[in-house]
């Protein structure tokens, strides 16, 4: 019973990614986790498979509408890619299962990692929540701050890797700021970032040092990409901007549940 209400969240993290255009992806971990029962390394791997996948086929979609610079794709992607690799390829297999021990209270490498997750969900609700103000697109020349790109690129991979989740809430304003491209260049760009970090981060990490159960992991994934155009169909009819700030907030609550789960209630 559990696994098909899995499936069916997998399908409702599609519609919503259709319908507001990102941001659904992150529930893949808490999905993974207490409906399919996943430890935290299975959890957060297959989540980087399903983001990966998801964030392509929104890709290829903005590709189709010229939203994305590939250029600005390949060097914000090359350190991101390397960032979320390293992590899941040696950072992760070396995590032991108890971190710290105080007293009676063990921090387990499962409370580390979903407590961090359940962190990040904060600003990526209120990503979500906030208004964003209409901007003059940009019309100067795209420059790169090499330094800081390298920089930004490995951390927001190596977050990716830990959290199995996409950072586009850290992508785009770091794309506007370090790139000087257009609010909406940006967008279209980080899918593309997301999905090429995710799935090199799974096949160059995970695929090697797990043993993944693709049955589960494909029949998510396509329930989840179905979900995409599905929801896409919906937002011929349904405002997904009112819509976004509902979820920003559902991702509250989801991170007050993921941190109760992990810290408060006895395995």
């Amino acid at each position: 019973m559990l696994e098909v209400f899995g499936y069916i969240s997998a399908l409702v993290i599609g519609i919503s990614l259709g319908l507001i255009g990102g941001g659904g992806s992150i529930l893949a971990v808490p999905v993974l986790a207490y409906l399919f029962l996943l430890d935290a390394k299975f959890a957060t791997a297959y989540s980087l498979f399903v983001v990966g996948f998801s964030a392509l086929v929104g890709g290829i979609q903005q590709h189709m509408k010229g939203s994305v610079d590939w250029k600005t794709a390949i060097v914000f992607g090359i350190p991101s890619i390397i960032g979320v690799t390293l992590v899941r390829k040696f950072v992760v297999p070396m995590l032991p299962d108890v971190m710290l021990t105080i007293g009676d209270f063990e921090f387990t490498r499962r409370m580390a990692m979903f407590g961090l997750f359940a962190v990040l969900m904060i600003p990526a609700g209120i990503s979500m929540i906030r208004e964003k103000k209409d901007k003059k697109e940009r019309t100067g020349e795209t420059k790169y701050n090499y330094p800081l790109i390298l920089i930004e690129g490995l951390l927001v991979g190596g977050i990716t890797g830990l959290i199995g989740a996409g950072g586009g809430f850290l992508i785009i304003p770091a794309l506007v700021i370090l790139a000087n491209i257009d609010m909406k260049i940006a967008v279209g760009t980080s899918l593309i970032i997301i999905a090429f970090k995710s799935l090199l981060g799974f096949f160059l990490g995970d695929a090697i040092t797990l043993t993944i159960d693709w049955t589960l992991l494909l029949t998510f994934t396509v329930a989840s990409v179905a979900g995409i155009f599905i929801g896409t169909y919906l937002s011929n009819f349904i405002d997904g901007k009112k819509l976004k700030k509902g979820f920003g907030y559902f991702i509250f609550v989801m991170a007050i549940f993921i941190f109760y789960m992990e810290f408060f209630v006895k395995r």
